[in-house]
């Protein structure tokens, strides 16, 4: 087990003050310590980080300050239900020094299946990063159909994994038979884990403490 973000890599909360405002000291504080706790990566302004909260310039200062503050992977959420405005923090993050980005479908427009790859392959047409496809239909209100990600990724060179919420491990196995050797599968929903990696998922994307995660 263990991709090229690592095996464990943590979907972080992001930190906002009593009066809502973001507040990057707080959130800088644990990337850290998630690190120490031996965090081999960290999901920043994913679902659980509220990126849908935060404002562009919040968004990129978090994104710059977390990168500034570890070592390890950062991979980018800039996804919205806009294409243009996921282009736009696409191209902003990639200049920040993040490592990945992560392409959620567009949520709340419940686009076809064309849709939806016209939606990523823009993000992933912005960078020459790795892209990771979050699939999260009970967000988004659209499941990323398995042709549909096969299709992206054979055709899309740095469309190169997949975050997995979508809740149903057969169509994984699917996936993870049918895309190019190299496409990794990461688990995103914790109380799946463990099927997903029976199917040959490579770790986790969520929100498990390290030790815990790993029996220590």
């Amino acid at each position: 087990m263990g991709g090229r973000f690592g095996s464990v890599v943590t979907a972080m909360i992001t930190a906002f003050t009593a009066e809502g405002e973001l507040d990057i000291a707080e959130s800088v504080r644990l990337a850290k310590w998630l690190q120490e706790q031996g965090n081999e990566g960290l999901v920043i302004a994913g679902t659980t980080g509220e990126a849908s909260t935060m404002t562009d310039p919040e968004r990129l200062a978090l994104f710059e300050a977390v990168v500034g503050a570890v070592t390890i992977p950062v991979i980018a959420g800039t996804g919205s239900n806009d294409t243009a405005h996921s282009v736009h923090l696409t191209k902003e993050a990639s200049k920040l020094g993040v490592a990945g980005i992560l392409a959620v479908g567009p949520y709340y427009n419940r686009p076809s299946q064309a849709g939806i790859a016209a939606h990523i392959k823009a993000m992933a047409g912005a960078t020459s990063l790795p892209v990771v496809v979050y699939d999260i239909p009970v967000r988004t209100g659209r499941k990323i159909s398995t042709a549909n990600l096969v299709t992206m990724a054979r055709d899309v060179k740095n469309i190169v994994g997949l975050k997995d919420a979508g809740g149903n491990p057969g169509e994984t196995a699917n996936v993870i038979a049918q895309a190019p050797a190299d496409f990794e599968v990461y688990s995103g929903d914790d109380g799946l884990t463990l099927p997903l990696l029976a199917v040959g998922a490579v770790g986790l994307k969520g929100n498990d403490e390290t030790p815990r995660f790993r029996g220590r």
